[in-house]
């Protein structure tokens, strides 16, 4: 059994920050991660397009700046470099291909205790801890949900973590299934490539551009969040107009108010919705 006083569960982007927050402040840790590397969703299961959707400023992690040279909107290329530079400087060391699966808190000795598959080895692992800081993200576990006819579909069916571009599917028919951040860039790269794409659009949206969210973001500070959604609903309508007639619809409740109480991010538009407005994607 290994003991520190503090064992952290995954090293993406959180996991980093907060390892290198504790080492600023000679406070030992332990990080465990799944994978094999750091950052995976990063690293192994992002499209090849993708861009931080946010403004830099509100992206970078603690105790180290971006580079003045990177621009406003960092590519995963980009980011990809950062984090190896981050995990440098602070000397973050995970234990990779750990994968949790039981965590207990004793009330008497007010400890944790960590039990880990070792995917290596098969071997189970035990850490002990005072604190235990879960930072396995949002989108750990891709999802398809069971839908009638996908297993005798006889066409390619891909999570869109396997997805990297559209080059492959030029002159294809291309059903893109969700249309959040992802799917919506995705329905964009495959037109982008020739492919003939539709998209199911589930539930209604709202749709903003990124300079949009930034300025939200900064009035945030400000204001209360109910004029800030007021504001960029207002501004949504003025620069993507009525919606309806392409298949889609606005929320009743605004923005920052769905990601706050549901996690639901507005579609950060990169040039999507133009597509949709000429029928390249239907």
């Amino acid at each position: 059994m290994q003991e520190q006083p503090v064992i952290i569960i995954g090293a993406g982007p959180s996991g980093l920050a907060t390892a290198a927050s504790l080492n600023l402040h000679s406070i030992p840790y332990i990080i465990l991660e799944r994978e094999d590397c750091f950052a995976s969703l990063w690293k192994k299961y992002a499209y090849d397009r993708l861009h931080l959707h946010l403004h830099k400023q509100f992206c970078q992690l603690p105790h180290l700046p971006f580079p003045h040279s990177y621009p406003r909107f960092i590519s995963k290329q980009q980011f990809v470099s950062y984090l190896d530079d981050y995990v440098s400087h602070f000397k973050i060391t995970p234990l990779y291909c750990r994968c949790v699966e039981l965590a207990v808190f004793d009330e008497i000795t007010k400890e944790w205790t960590v039990k880990v598959r070792n995917l290596g080895s098969g071997e189970v692992e035990e850490f002990r801890g005072r604190f235990l800081v879960v930072a396995s993200g949002e989108a750990t576990d891709p999802y398809t949900p069971e839908i009638e006819g996908l297993k005798s579909f006889p066409g390619d069916v891909l999570h869109s973590t396997q997805f990297k571009n559209g080059k492959a599917f030029r002159d294809k028919n291309v059903l893109v299934v969700g249309s959040g951040n992802s799917g919506m860039e995705i329905a964009m790269d495959l037109a982008n490539h020739g492919a003939k794409t539709s998209i199911v659009v589930r539930s209604p949206v709202h749709i903003l551009s990124r300079e949009m969210v930034y300025l939200g973001l900064n009035l945030l500070k400000y204001i209360p969040l109910n004029m800030v959604d007021w504001l960029m609903v207002m501004l949504s309508k003025l620069v993507y107009r009525e919606l309806s007639k392409y298949g889609l619809s606005r929320p009743k409740e605004g923005p920052f108010f769905m990601k706050v109480a549901d996690g639901k991010y507005p579609v950060l538009d990169v040039g999507t919705y133009s597509k949709i407005k000429s029928r390249e994607i239907q």
